[in-house]
């Protein structure tokens, strides 16, 4: 997959693909039945499918100082566009100029000019240009002033509407598979490996540390995960029991992040890039009375672990 970030001098090779557009935080089931269709006018025309997206997402221009709420972070996306079989990831960035354009300079600038798209696909509920003026008949419209084909998506629903919405309340309330359900794939938190405090190493339990900063913050607490190494010696799949929180044993004002134990695992992380999944949601984060009842209920928690995984068929 090619990952265009400077649209304004993209190849030639770049234009004339078929592109499903939106922000697409999650890559959940509603934007996966977008890319689909984006996939089939594509494989109809014998054109190239794409996806245009926003770096950074739009919320994120208009409200930097509100909570982070994102599902991924842009690379997470991209590697999950990339399963789905994506081939163009346009990667628009979004600024005050953006921001300030009109539903016909959007079409006119980004659609045409800039990219060179043959077609669009988006949900019914997409709106575009300055303060969301633009709609998909206006699209419909422009599209066919301008000379690019538009298809909207119907909205999907299970048994409950699917949305980022409604994935971040269920991680926000322990519910990781309810979130599965509606992503269609499990939730993952991708990241570096950074160095923490070896605390956990000097309890029997070394981890690996990954920050959290900009993501939408699941419930604290201990998870069954999996773990992917994506690159190195050690890139795999593996088990493991991870903790996202503050650490309450050992000071108050802790920033919140991801510390992931990988069962049967030896070996150094450090600079590695992770991708770990959420199966199963065990516990609250806890303050313990003393260190040996911290490392006995890791014990616990990892026993448990492993139960939940050698039951787990994703």
């Amino acid at each position: 997959m090619r990952i265009i970030r400077d649209t304004l001098y993209i190849d030639p090779s770049d234009r004339g693909a078929v592109a499903a557009i939106g922000n697409f935080d999650g890559v959940h089931l509603g934007h996966q039945a977008v890319i689909s269709l984006a996939r089939k006018v594509a494989d109809e025309a014998g054109l190239p499918l794409g996806v245009m997206t926003f770096e950074p997402h739009p919320r994120q221009f208009f409200a930097p100082g509100a909570p982070a709420f994102r599902l991924m972070n842009a690379e997470a996306k991209a590697h999950r566009l990339e399963k789905l079989g994506v081939e163009k990831l346009y990667e628009v960035p979004f600024n005050a100029a953006l921001a300030g354009l009109s539903p016909r300079e959007f079409a006119q600038q980004i659609i045409v000019d800039r990219l060179g798209l043959a077609h669009v696909v988006v949900g019914e509920d997409f709106f575009f240009g300055k303060a969301r003026a633009g709609d998909v008949n206006t699209l419909k419209d422009l599209g066919a002033e301008l000379g690019f084909g538009v298809t909207v998506t119907p909205l999907l629903s299970l048994d409950e509407e699917v949305s980022s919405t409604n994935i971040r309340n269920a991680l926000a309330e322990g519910r990781p598979g309810d979130a599965a359900a509606m992503l269609g794939h499990l939730h993952r938190i991708e990241g570096e490996v950074i160095r923490g405090d070896q605390r956990g190493r000097d309890l029997g339990y070394p981890t690996a540390n990954m920050s959290i900063d900009g993501l939408h913050q699941p419930k604290l607490g201990v998870y069954a995960v999996k773990v992917d190494v994506l690159e190195g010696t050690y890139k795999g799949t593996y088990g493991g029991a991870a903790s996202i929180g503050v650490r309450p044993m050992f000071g108050q004002d802790n920033v919140p992040n991801i510390e992931t134990f990988i069962f049967d695992f030896k070996g150094d992380l450090y600079g590695t890039m992770l991708s770990v999944a959420l199966i199963e949601y065990l516990r609250p984060e806890l303050k313990f009375d003393s260190l040996q009842a911290l490392i006995d209920q890791m014990d616990a928690d990892c026993r448990q672990s492993r139960e939940i995984l050698a039951n787990d068929g994703n």
